[in-house]
């Protein structure tokens, strides 16, 4: 049986994949599900850098502004979510698009990763939180890296939660989470996919990611996060843990000034964009359009992927 199409984009943050996105989407009658981590809640909306109704220009999203910030938001409810949404695409006679920057999320769909129930081992979970606390995430880090020096290349350090993760999987089943995610990407496509990520010059891209962090700075990023935490959305919640959020919020409580907070949302951003990059470029079968060549012109951009879309 013929797979049926799905169209991913993915690219590191500020590389322009809403409006290539929305413009493809119009061109061959799709509709996006959104693969961001923190788009997918309400009342964050500039620190998530969330399409606008008005970028949306009437294609229809999924993942957008449906789930309350107190929700813990993972790559299994993500999984779940996207193939009923792909499913209800197809009814309609439709493409789907998944448009994001969390590649583990896109992987999920198209390899139709398996997440097992493994039950959770809440003492060790409270005991690695503790030490995280008393010694710092660096410690735990280094736990993982004795057991699993695979996932802890790749888990940074202050991702507290996957790695406490990636250390109770391997307790609880006696294999690796790199292992299995291994197994899981060594997977055939469920789809007829066609993967393409967006790509520029390294130096530009960090001019990009600066002079958006300043935006949402001047739109209020400050303000959205004193609305949060006023509306009792506290600074543990994985929600608030995104970049942005997690370094006003330091700022607020009088930890570090106002250029500190500055200077490292746009740090923090630049080593995300490198890590997704990295990533991606695990992507054998990733087309890349560098669109930094391309003048960051959506119409050219779009052209350019129209040609392998149609194949």
């Amino acid at each position: 049986m013929d797979k049926k199409k799905l169209i991913v984009i993915g690219g590191p943050t500020a590389s322009g994949k809403t409006a290539v996105s929305v413009e493809l989407a119009k061109r061959i009658d799709a509709e996006i599900i959104s693969a961001d981590s923190i788009q997918v809640y309400k009342y964050m909306d500039i620190g998530s850098a969330k399409v606008s109704k008005e970028e949306m220009q009437g294609i229809k999203h999924y993942m957008i502004d449906e789930l309350d910030p107190s929700y813990e938001f993972s790559i299994a409810v993500f999984k779940q979510k996207a193939v009923k949404y792909i499913k209800e695409i197809y009814t309609k006679e439709k493409i789907p698009m998944i448009v994001g920057g969390t590649g583990f999320y896109v992987q999920s769909v198209i390899k139709d990763v398996s997440f097992e129930k493994v039950k959770a081992d809440y003492e060790l979970r409270s005991k690695l939180e503790n030490e995280a606390t008393m010694y710092g995430n660096g410690y735990v880090h280094d736990k993982l890296k004795q057991i699993d020096g695979t996932s802890a290349n790749v888990i940074h350090p202050n991702n507290l939660k996957r790695v406490i993760r990636a250390i109770e999987y391997h307790k609880l089943t006696g294999q690796t989470i790199s292992k299995h995610n291994q197994e899981e990407k060594d997977k055939k496509d469920k789809y007829n996919t066609k993967y393409f990520v967006l790509d520029m010059d390294r130096e530009l891209l960090y001019e990009r990611i600066n002079k958006r962090v300043d935006i949402m700075i001047k739109d209020g990023l400050v303000d959205e996060v004193k609305k949060l935490l006023n509306m009792g959305y506290t600074e543990n919640l994985t929600s608030m843990q995104g970049i942005g959020y997690k370094e006003v919020v330091e700022y607020l409580k009088g930890n570090i000034s106002y250029g500190k907070m500055l200077e490292t949302i746009k740090q923090n951003t630049r080593n995300f964009a490198k890590r997704q990059l990295t990533w991606y470029r695990h992507q054998t079968n990733a087309i890349w359009i560098d669109v930094g060549r391309l003048g960051f012109d959506v119409r050219r951009i779009v052209e350019e992927m129209e040609k392998d879309v149609r194949l």
